[in-house]
């Protein structure tokens, strides 16, 4: 028998006075129109990408426009997400006939600068990376009937899996769970505060979307998962421009996400060159072979860590449960596995993993089906406990990780499972609408894994069968590269993982001199030694690959930042961007009008964004403790909304009676 922790309902009116004091200051809450009438409280009017892929190279060009209909001037802030891979460099605001090209700084100097200009009454505007896929626009001095637009340019590097090219262009960012954990100080962590309006509700700014691809050789097929889509090719199917079905109210409210394909093998390898002025950067991409039929695959252990938490109620839990029910199924009597549940606690289905026979498996899915969405996400401590869980003997461990990712501590969970490499590889599902890409790709990548993303149940088939291909037999291991009369230096990454989809191996850097020589792969497939060589010379710089210097120094970037311990690096990631003119965590784009223009101050407004396609209320209440605070007004009491157990919230709210009664 599973024991479940006792749910309690508790409705307490406390004095926003005594929240105000509470370390916990970070929460997402909901909207209320009309708290002041003269203020326009939603001042984003459209949000719109335009973006170009020549290759495997997209080119992305974001544009938002803001504009006031209230009676007073106001100060707009609008979060929202893009590509975990987007390198982010340019911006531009437009006032009237004049544009404004940013400029990038250290992040705490622009943000000084943009108050300077918000408190002289200029019109400014600021962009803040607070996580690598979550950005925050801030706009100051908007006066009464002003639109004002604001543009940014990005570029990504695009990747085939199987033969599929995968677009994604992210529509909204998911609300996040705040632990006690969380430096509810830190300025990346203030995304975590913005209003939401209630679950199914429309965007309340337009959303539009258009792709050119210019894919350089006949293309077989392309399709959206995510969104009705109208496509006109070009003469020779070599191409083609993709645009929104503008019927569906909410567009808005998931990922958008393109697969394409190119007639026969395609050119899934190859090598770019980039001649700049001061600096050369090439960039190779290496197709692995195809994945060998196992005759004999020796035995494997499991231990999935599934999140049944407030944010995953409905939609992705349901999809959660489906995939649980996929994998487990897949699973052979030989295997072993075990199932970790985890809320605001964790519950584990077995003291010591299982073998997978129907009666083990039967009673597993009669657990995971027996719990619902409720309470906070605490990712971080389920891993900490599945890592000391006991091994069996002689059996390869793969861990699982299954959760939408809406927490606020993703570098902590990054260290956790790189402190612990070497133990299993780790795999993550990401299920939902609006996954959070970030801490999905970067859990596969510090446990040298692979991620899915899920966003139906169609998907969660696809998915587990693919996730039992990948970890029976890995497609290349002991994965080695060399450069023969390339001199190279700068590259990356510096170790190469195991590749378990079949898709190009990719390493980058910089050359100096003459593009020359061999470049050679080497590594261990089911066929045994795999060698592969490219001749550099077959290649010619091309002004057109200017991208690259951008991807090398995200790459870079990336490396010093989004996978180590907390400003472990500042340092060079502050040098990187600004040499490169890069938005990354400590350096940011700053526009400013240098003309009064507001004569009072203006009063801030917090952009409120729609919460995902098919996310239940409950993922607020559940990663704040309750909301329904209105923009610009603080209402005399709050509401904290259903404690679960002993836990976290129960802690928060006994420290603010205590303060209410002065002990």
């Amino acid at each position: 028998m599973h024991l479940r922790s006792a749910s309690v309902l508790v409705l307490l009116a406390i004095p926003a006075a005594a929240l105000a004091d509470d370390d916990k200051s970070l929460s997402p809450y909901f909207v209320v129109e009309g708290a002041a009438s003269d203020v326009d409280s939603m001042p984003l009017e459209a949000t719109r990408a335009d973006i170009h892929v020549s290759g495997v190279i997209a080119d992305v060009v974001v544009h938002q426009t803001y504009r006031n209909d209230g009676d007073k001037t106001i100060n707009a802030r609008y979060v929202f997400p893009a590509s975990t891979r987007a390198a982010v460099y340019g911006m531009q605001m437009q006032i009237g006939a004049r544009t404004i090209v940013a400029k990038i700084k250290e992040r705490e100097e622009a943000k000084a600068e943009y108050d300077e200009a918000k408190k002289a009454g200029k019109t400014a505007s600021l962009l803040e990376e607070d996580r690598p896929n979550v950005f925050a626009m801030s706009v100051a001095n908007i006066l009464p009937k002003d639109r004002i637009e604001v543009e940014l340019r990005y570029t990504e590097l695009l990747v085939p899996t199987d033969g599929v090219y995968e677009l994604v262009y992210p529509t909204v960012v998911g609300p996040r769970y705040v632990s006690e954990r969380v430096d509810a100080k830190a300025p990346t962590n203030s995304f975590t505060a913005s209003p939401y309006t209630h679950s199914g509700t429309p965007p309340t700014y337009g959303f539009g979307l258009t792709v050119h691809l210019a894919a350089g050789m006949p293309i077989a097929s392309i399709e959206s998962p995510s969104h009705a889509i109208a496509t006109t090719w070009t003469a020779k199917h070599d191409g083609a421009d993709i645009a929104l079905d503008g019927s569906d109210p909410k567009a808005g409210t998931r990922d958008f996400i393109l697969h394409y394909q190119l007639a026969g093998e395609g050119v899934q390898q190859g090598l770019l060159l980039y001649s700049g002025i001061k600096e050369n950067f090439f960039l190779t991409m290496v197709q692995p072979p195809h994945r060998p039929a196992p005759d004999a695959i020796p035995p494997r252990e499991y231990v999935f860590i599934v999140d049944v938490s407030g944010s995953m109620e409905g939609f992705p839990l349901n999809t959660a449960k489906h995939l649980m029910h996929d994998l487990l199924s897949r699973l052979r009597p030989t295997d072993r596995f075990d199932v970790l549940l985890f809320s605001g606690a964790d519950e584990l289905y077995a003291k010591t993993s299982v073998p997978a026979i129907a009666s083990q498996i039967a009673s597993a899915e009669a657990f995971i089906d027996s719990h619902d969405g409720g309470g906070g996400t605490e990712l971080l401590p389920a891993i900490q406990h599945a890592m000391k869980l006991p091994r069996t003997d002689g059996v390869s461990r793969s861990f699982v990780v299954v959760t939408d990712g809406y927490i606020a501590e993703e570098p902590a969970v990054f260290d956790q499972i790189r402190d612990h490499l070497g133990e299993a590889n780790v795999f993550s599902f990401g299920v939902g609408t609006g996954v959070n890409r970030h801490l999905m790709e970067g859990i596969a990548k510090a446990g040298q894994g692979e991620a899915f993303i899920v966003t139906s149940d169609k998907g969660a088939d696809e998915a587990a069968g693919k996730l039992r291909e990948y970890i029976e037999s890995p497609v290349l291991t002991k994965v080695e590269v060399g450069f023969d009369g390339l001199d190279t230096y700068d590259v990356q990454p510096k170790v190469l993982p195991d590749v378990f989809a079949e898709r190009p191996v990719i390493v980058w850097g910089k050359y100096r001199g003459t593009p020359k020589g061999t470049i050679t792969l080497t590594g261990v497939s089911g066929h045994g030694r795999f060698v592969s060589k490219l001749d550099v010379s077959t290649a010619k710089p091309d002004a057109g690959n200017a991208a690259l210097a951008y991807l090398w120094a995200r790459a870079k970037i990336s490396e010093l930042s989004d996978f180590y311990r907390e400003d472990a690096n500042k340092k060079d990631v502050i040098a990187l961007g600004l040499q490169y003119n890069l938005l990354t965590k400590f350096t940011s784009f700053i526009a400013v009008q240098d003309v009064v223009r507001a004569k009072t101050p203006g009063v801030d407004v917090a952009q409120p964004l729609p919460l995902p396609d098919g996310v239940g209320d409950s993922a607020i209440a559940y990663a704040s403790g309750g909301g329904g605070m209105s923009v610009g007004d603080e209402p005399p009491f709050a509401i904290v909304v259903l404690l679960v157990g002993i836990g976290i919230a129960a802690a928060s709210v006994r420290r603010r009676l205590r303060k209410m009664a002065g002990s």
